[in-house]
């Protein structure tokens, strides 16, 4: 099972931008702790970091056939981008959606949320450990997906 982070705008700069907001980690140590994960959970893990919406969606659409989940954090476009949850819902996987900030708790702007109706979930406002809790959440869905294959297997096998 293989598993593409997608990380949007501005997200290169955690540990430099609003620490008081984002935290003090830099994007290389989240991707490192969720690295580790993968590895333990014996999945295969890709990391993607873009501040242009257009190369996001590109991302988005290169996953069909080649993933099997995918876990984002939109960021800024979070709350303004048609293309983004267009292509989410286009490419039809499970998908994670990760707020490093509670962003129903910020600016009134922030909370609208283009992206949230099309993801299977979203985790919002555990700092950096809500990447791990999409982790955990990925591995439940590969999981869940898994026994209703083998289910389905069962029943064809039966008939």
């Amino acid at each position: 099972m293989k598993i593409v982070v997608i990380q949007g705008p501005n997200l290169n700069m955690l540990g430099i931008r609003e620490q008081q907001v984002y935290g003090a980690m830099k994007l290389e140590q989240i991707h490192a702790q969720m690295r580790d994960f993968a590895e333990q959970s014996g999945i295969e893990i890709e990391f993607f970091q873009s501040n242009f919406e257009g190369e996001i969606v590109d991302k988005i659409q290169e996953c069909y056939g080649d993933a099997q989940g995918i876990i984002i954090n939109p960021a800024a476009y979070t709350h303004t981008s048609i293309a983004i949850r267009d292509a989410i819902s286009a490419v039809n996987l499970p998908t994670i959606e990760v707020h490093i900030s509670n962003i129903h708790r910020r600016e009134e702007f922030r909370k609208q949320n283009m992206v949230a109706a099309v993801c299977t979930s979203s985790i919002v406002g555990f700092g950096p450990f809500g990447y791990h809790l999409a982790m955990v959440g990925m591995v439940q869905i590969f999981n869940e997906i898994r026994a209703v294959q083998e289910m389905q297997k069962q029943a064809a096998q039966a008939e």
